[in-house]
């Protein structure tokens, strides 16, 4: 970790202008310099840079801020990543924490094969070029294929030559460890130290890049027939290196995503180099392998929608299918081409432009419930059980989508598609989501108890009896959920807080001040899932944890109306507590009434709460900790009662525990609550 007088001392250093700069041509306008914003497609200059407040901001799609979070942003980098980016812009030598000796070995060794990857890289591309077998067999390959000078440059492409141990022998002599060559799978070798030879031999070359640019892996493409020897060799995974974290081109399609918010996704390297030589450049590729839920976070990171391309064959479709239902289940927004009858994307991005390449698209891209039903119908045909297997497969599709309203679409098109009513089918997907809740919320408590680890919410809804409660069945917590929940359904994702600073414009002879939004807090839902799943708590409300499921699902949803959602679901007895929570009785509790000091009329009292969102929030969820943890000290109170003095030792450090964190929270109740998060 990086110490605090290195990150003050980068802070001191980088000037915005100087960080934007690298990325985004300026002029001056004004006290104040604009460009092209390099966020989203901006054909009129709106990204304004202030050297005076050493932030940006674009006007047009309120992306901006200080140096380390456009860096952040621009380069998709963690917070200390960006740190250590300007550090190296700004010459800053970087102070991190003492590490173990282990820590030590095990950074040098990742550095180490960063290093011998990049040395890797230049020898393959120096190879292509320059050695008369490069040029004759690799590069001609290259060539052949298609591609120019400018592609092959660009994605680092390389040859590795016939020779058995050639790269081998070249990396020694320059000093490289055969323990690295070996680790990093450049090179493989027989038992007992046999000599090292090459395992990209014979092979043009293709670099895996991250997503800031370093090589991590290799891919190499046999040009000759030969028995029992694969097309391609990939690299073997390692400490640098896990191929289900890795997508082949995200590093020179992000900036693309991100610009068209939409991802391209291919099957094999060809395809990215020969799209991106048409003008796509928003195109990764899965390099052959089953796509993983890593992969597809890494995407959506960038944009949340996603167009999967395949041709026509059946170990294609077969696969899309698969990795379908893998991206419902991240949340992403699938659509689905299939390509014309003999072409891949390689083949067919060739005899396009980008122009014509995306007019193709946008005509035969499918939402995959069509895509998915007009694929299985033909091979169902008029089979009876075949039909109901193929309903529960669609059913078991749509059952992933976490967010409601587009499962709701989802239903309804398959409902028409397939001729089957709504109701039916609605059942059926809340059965499904049920069952892998309680599977989900199984398989938790028995990696929480596995681990021994204590949680405020730790198995506490074991314990509740209903001598607790004033009501048969209701949890002693319920009055707190409740809480948690009106607030969340009447504000949904509104900002916690946000701040203003003041900005003029000149039009004309006359200055005009305004606010401009210069920090914005979390949410109101993604602030309650962070606070309570940090802690591991859970509503014991069943319809209360149903609609705080269903908002979280809908965080990333721009314009969600929480109340509006709640009020028109389908189940009416979450309609029906929607309608209590949002009437007029609800607008202020007692306590929070008070704490505003002053009383207040229903026209006013909603607007007066949204601005102490900030402190009710984050005191409605520490109420409901509090409950837990006054719970779990009664209990161990009696459990003591009942011991055996000599063995109840263990019971009283718990409890001495539990009262510290009781403390802790008693203070936050006893003060003002300041929003960490």
């Amino acid at each position: 970790m990086i110490d605090q007088n290195t990150i003050s001392r980068i802070q001191d250093a980088a000037q915005i202008v100087d960080v934007v700069s690298d990325f985004v041509t300026l002029r001056r306008r004004g006290v104040n310099l604009v460009g092209l914003c390099p966020f989203h497609e901006d054909r009129n200059p709106s990204f304004y840079v202030s050297p005076a407040k050493n932030i940006c901001k674009c006007f047009a799609c309120g992306e901006g801020g200080p140096p380390i979070h456009f860096i952040m942003k621009h380069e998709q980098l963690s917070y200390y990543e960006a740190l250590k980016y300007l550090a190296r812009k700004y010459n800053i030598e970087v102070v991190e924490k003492e590490f173990t000796d282990e820590e030590k070995q095990a950074q040098s060794d990742r550095e180490s094969m960063f290093i011998l990857n990049e040395y890797a890289r230049d020898y393959f591309q120096k190879t292509l070029h320059a050695h008369p077998e490069g040029k004759a067999i690799g590069l001609s390959y290259f060539r052949e294929r298609g591609l120019r000078d400018d592609i092959i440059n660009k994605f680092q492409l390389g040859y590795s030559l016939e020779q058995r141990d050639a790269f081998s022998v070249e990396a020694q002599k320059a000093g490289y460890l055969r323990d690295y060559l070996l680790k990093t799978g450049l090179s493989t070798s027989g038992e007992n130290n046999q000599p090292l030879y090459d395992r990209f031999r014979g092979r043009v070359i293709f670099p895996v890049h991250t997503l800031s640019g370093k090589v991590v892996a290799f891919g190499g493409r046999i040009l000759k027939k030969a028995e029992n020897t694969g097309k391609y060799v990939n690299s073997p995974e390692s400490e640098i290196y896990s191929k289900s974290k890795e997508l082949y081109g995200i590093y020179f399609a992000k900036n693309a995503i991100i610009k068209q918010d939409k991802c391209f996704l291919v099957e094999g390297y060809t395809d990215v180099l020969s799209m991106h030589q048409a003008g796509i450049e928003n195109v990764v590729a899965s390099s052959g392998t089953a796509l993983t839920s890593g992969q597809i976070r890494m995407i959506r990171r960038f944009s949340n929608n996603i167009t999967v391309i395949y041709d026509g064959d059946t170990a294609g479709i077969n696969a899309a299918i698969r990795g379908i239902d893998l991206l419902l289940e991240e949340g992403m927004n699938v659509k689905v081409v299939m390509l014309p009858q003999g072409e891949d994307p390689d083949s067919f991005a060739k005899k396009q432009n980008a122009e014509s390449f995306k007019r193709f698209i946008d005509s035969n891209e499918k939402d995959f419930i069509r895509f998915k039903t007009e694929l299985l119908i033909e091979e169902v045909g008029d089979d009876p059980v075949k039909r109901a297997g193929m309903i529960s497969n669609i059913v078991n599709s749509i059952a992933l989508i976490p967010n409601t309203i587009t499962r709701s679409v989802y239903i309804q098109e398959c409902s028409q598609l397939l001729n089957i009513q709504e109701l039916v089918l609605i059942n059926e997907i809340n059965k499904i989501r049920q069952r892998v809740w309680e599977r989900k919320r199984d398989q938790k408590d028995k990696e929480i108890s596995k681990a021994g680890e204590f949680t405020i919410g730790e198995n506490i809804n074991k314990t509740i009896s209903n001598k607790e409660t004033k009501e048969p069945g209701k949890s002693p917590y319920d009055r707190f959920e409740k809480e948690i929940l009106r607030y969340i359904v009447r504000y949904g994702n509104t900002p916690l807080y946000q701040k203003f600073d003041k900005r003029k414009r000149k039009e004309g002879n006359e200055i005009i001040e305004e606010d401009v939004l210069i920090e914005e807090g979390p949410g109101v839902t993604e602030f309650v899932h962070f606070d309570l799943e940090r802690d591991n708590i859970n509503f014991k409300n069943e319809l209360y944890q149903l609609m705080l499921d269903e908002a979280v699902s809908n965080i990333d949803t721009k314009n969600f109306d929480s109340g509006n959602f709640f009020l028109n679901y389908p189940d009416p007895k979450v309609s029906k507590l929607a309608s209590e929570l949002l009437s007029d009785r609800y607008h202020l509790s007692k306590i929070h009434s008070k704490i505003l000091g002053e009383e207040v009329g229903d026209k006013n009292s909603r607007l007066l709460e949204q601005n102490m969102l900030h402190s009710h929030v984050p005191r409605a969820t520490t109420e409901l900790k509090n409950a837990y943890i006054q719970t779990k000290i009664n209990e161990l109170k009696e459990e003591i009662k009942k011991s055996d003095p000599e063995n109840c030792s263990a019971f009283i450090t718990r409890l001495k525990q539990l009262q510290e964190i009781k403390k802790v929270l008693a203070k936050e109740l006893g003060e003002r609550i300041v929003l960490k998060y």
